[in-house]
Order: C-alpha cells, then sequence, then structure tokens
C-alpha cells in the first residue's frame, strides 16, 4: 500500500476517533451503548497506531 492511501486511512481513522470520542461523552456511564462505543474507540486507536508505524516504516 502506497504512502498516500496509507495517510487517507489514517486520516479516516482520526476523524472516526473524534466521532467516537463525542458519542462516549455524551453517554452515562454506565449505559451499554457507551461499552460498545468504547470498545469500538479502542479498535480504533489500535488501527490508528498501527498505521501511523506502517507510515513511519515506509518513510525509512
Amino acid at each position: 500500500m502506497s504512502i498516500r492511501m496509507l495517510a487517507v486511512e489514517l486520516y479516516r481513522v482520526m476523524r472516526q476517533i473524534e466521532e467516537l470520542k463525542k458519542s462516549v461523552k455524551n453517554l452515562p456511564p454506565e449505559s451499554p451503548e457507551r461499552q460498545t462505543l468504547e470498545e469500538q474507540l479502542r479498535k480504533a486507536i489500535a488501527e490508528e497506531y498501527h498505521l501511523r508505524k506502517l507510515i513511519e516504516g515506509a518513510k525509512d
């Protein structure tokens, strides 16, 4: 995958993380929906980390 494609995907994931953070913030702590969104947020953050590492590796 090219650096450009990785960067586009990284940007998409970063926007998704921001939206998930906003959604989680607006839900009560005991909400089952909040737990689901928090799990999605953890996965998105892990994907962001992975994409950043791929981009760094591609630069070298």
